[in-house]
């Protein structure tokens, strides 16, 4: 407790020195700190109830959050700790306006702001893809005409909802069993997650392949490949590269490309007729580039680098990167996890109808085991879990800072403006 002018009130406090927690005097102490979250990660600090977990768990929820997937439609927390929007904006992926002006002119692929000093572009991102193969693009939050200041954000990122930072999404979660379907920590989840495409993402696919020097002659990139109907090359356009935008599936040719086979000792006579009628097919053998197992998808892009502009390896002639988008929606066996080191496995679907649901009729999202709780002592994700249906059914989002955040009291009290049962 601090006095007006800043004093410490108590006579003794928890202090730091030399590396360990220890009781000082108010007196003995040189230093306060700014800020309870000062101690923590910018990932720990949006734990919200961090004070009320263990801390190897609190570990573990810090780290799942740098693995959390971009979904299409994230949401902002309605539990936060106050630092979202500043992790958003401090993140780079968001687009923040460096001047005072008015938007002059916003789409999909830029934002033009008027300024004192003249007009500023700022390009956004679309469909880029990230080293961990997802989707990164940029939506625009600004409308033509609109007064914007310095430090606003103009663009959300990915996982970021209004220039807050939204790893997850908002669903009703119930601690109970059901049929065994959960045990050890699998999680039980509703269809409706799926169709809503509640946690889909997109991601984006590379494939590459290589065109060669070979002994018998360089490899060739071709729509003419051997043994291959017209059907299967119906994709293809004439240089052998498949067509931006073709849906594809297993199987079908992504780049035709066909490598010389050993040539035989030929007489003369067959000489000629392979000048004559072009018999190449014999001697040529199909290499080409096909969508794997499990790779269906869009194709987003290609990208040629021949040898004449880029530095290749010495019998490599070039290069060609096909990139293809898919749509994921969640399915059983992906991984979920929660802020508090709450990790589980999808074990089963169930329909709607299937759900158990509340008291007023709504059904649950997911169910997670009871059991995952007293073992774990991660007792903050029970606390989230009633203060975030208290603030939905406020329709407000609320901020409880970590070491400094709501107390039961506070809790009880916003639960009961609700309308909710403080037990149970």
């Amino acid at each position: 407790r601090l006095s007006d002018k800043g004093e410490i009130l108590d006579e003794q406090v928890v202090a730091r020195f030399q590396g360990e927690n220890i009781i000082a005097t108010r007196n003995d102490v040189d230093y306060v700190d700014v800020s309870p979250k000062q101690i923590v990660s910018i990932a720990t600090s949006c734990i919200p109830f961090l004070e009320n977990d263990d801390a190897n768990r609190a570990l573990m929820g810090a780290n799942m959050q740098r693995q959390a997937i971009p979904l299409i439609s994230p949401n902002s927390p309605y539990v936060g700790t106050g630092v979202e929007y500043a992790a958003a904006r401090d993140s780079g992926l968001a687009i923040v306006s460096q001047y005072d002006g008015s938007i002059d002119y916003v789409d999909a692929t830029r934002i033009v702001l008027k300024t004192k000093e003249g007009l500023k572009n700022y390009n956004l991102d679309t469909f880029v893809r990230s080293n961990q193969g997802t989707s990164l693009t940029h939506v625009p939050l600004v409308k033509q005409g609109q007064k914007v200041e310095k430090g606003q954000v103009l663009a959300d990122g990915p996982s970021i909802d209004k220039g807050e930072l939204a790893l997850g999404q908002n669903v009703v979660v119930a601690f109970t069993t059901w049929n065994g379907y959960n045990y050890e920590d699998a999680i039980i989840v509703s269809e409706r997650l799926v169709s809503d495409d509640v946690f889909t993402s997109i991601h984006i696919e590379e494939y590459t392949i290589e065109r060669r020097q070979t002994k018998q002659g360089g490899e060739e990139i071709t729509r003419e490949i051997p043994n291959i109907s017209e059907n299967a090359r119906k994709f293809l356009d004439d240089d052998g590269l498949v067509i931006i935008g073709t849906e594809v599936k297993p199987g079908d040719i992504l780049v035709g490309k066909v490598t010389p086979k050993g040539q035989t000792q030929l007489s003369p006579e067959d000489k000629l007729l392979q000048a004559i009628f072009g018999e190449k097919s014999k001697n040529v053998k199909d290499n080409s580039l096909r969508v794997p197992n499990g790779g269906e998808g869009i194709i987003q892009a290609i990208k040629r680098f021949p040898r004449e502009k880029y530095e290749l390896s010495a019998d490599v002639l070039e290069v060609i990167k096909i990139y293809i988008v898919q749509k994921r929606k969640i399915q059983e066996g992906d991984k979920m996890a929660g802020r508090h080191g709450n990790k589980g496995v999808i074990s089963k679907i169930l329909p709607l109808e299937d759900m158990p649901h509340m008291e007023d009729g709504t059904p649950i999202d997911i169910m997670l085991n009871p059991l995952g709780v007293p073992s774990r002592m991660n007792i903050g994700q029970v606390l989230e879990i009633h203060l975030g249906m208290a603030a939905k059914k406020l329709g407000q989002k609320v901020s409880t800072p970590v070491f400094d955040g709501m107390t039961n009291e506070e809790l009880i009290e916003i639960m009961e403006k609700a309308n909710m049962k403080n037990f149970g």
